[in-house]
């Protein structure tokens, strides 16, 4: 979701993408190819199958029966107002035991449109993003919401909306199992840290989620709004990778 944010053109999204690419070609950037990074890991990264959304089926068959069986519960929810003016449940997308597991706000028009999470501008910059430490929907992460339903307007969900759709998260979470947790945005940091602190507190410090580490960051659609935030977006992205490949998921 853009956050209560109109959607960025094109010339907009280059700008912002500009920043990761940049880093990519200076000193500021990874000092080891995202390659090297899992090879590093020596497991749970690309291989394990995508689930949910994506396609293929290599992942376990209990992981992916459960997550089968939890997604067809949250297709048929009707627990709060924002059943009534979905066009999809966007449950989901990526593999199924990722390296990172990446959470937002809920979804937008596009997402609602193609029942599909972070797709757009801020889903093509979410994707590089990704790629500039190494990772992918595609191959090492999954990518969720806090809500699974549209917010109409692109509001910001109700406390009873994001209550009535967690029960969905945590079992993801659990049935995912990812290594770290990126959190896109200050939403999704509060709800999941179960704090009202800000975005610049929240990312400026390590963080458990049970006992898997949580980054928090800004939304892609933040960065697309002001490219002051790009510099410390980069940070926060090489303090994942460090996570990743320091200390295998463990904070």
């Amino acid at each position: 979701m853009a956050e209560n944010s109109p959607v960025p053109d094109s010339a907009d999204l280059l700008m912002a993408l500009s920043v990761i690419e940049d880093s990519l070609l200076t000193g500021l950037a990874l000092n080891r190819p995202g390659s090297e990074i899992l090879a590093a890991l020596g497991e749970g990264g690309a291989g394990q199958g995508p689930a949910s959304h994506a396609q293929g089926g290599q992942e376990s068959a209990p992981a992916s029966a459960d997550l089968a069986g939890l997604e067809a519960r949250a297709g048929a929810c009707t627990a709060c107002r924002l059943a009534s003016t979905r066009q999809h449940v966007v449950f989901g997308e990526g593999v199924a035991k990722p390296l990172v597991l990446v959470v937002g706000e809920g979804p937008g028009a596009e997402e609602d449109s193609q029942g599909l999470p972070f797709v757009g501008a801020s889903g093509k910059l979410l994707d590089r993003m990704l790629a500039s430490i190494g990772l992918s929907r595609r191959e090492n992460c999954y990518i969720a919401n806090i809500v699974k339903c549209r917010p109409p307007g692109n509001r910001e969900p109700n406390p009873d909306e994001k209550a009535s759709c967690m029960p969905y998260l945590r079992e993801q979470i659990r049935l995912l199992a990812p290594r770290a947790i990126l959190c896109a945005g200050r939403t999704a940091a509060q709800t999941l840290l179960d704090t009202t602190e800000g975005i610049n507190r929240l990312r400026s410090r390590s963080h458990l989620y049970g006992d898997i580490p949580l980054v928090a960051t800004y939304h892609p659609s933040a960065l697309l709004r002001d490219e002051t935030l790009k510099r410390p977006a980069w940070e926060d992205l090489k303090s994942l990778r460090d996570i990743l490949a320091g200390s295998g998921g463990k904070a």
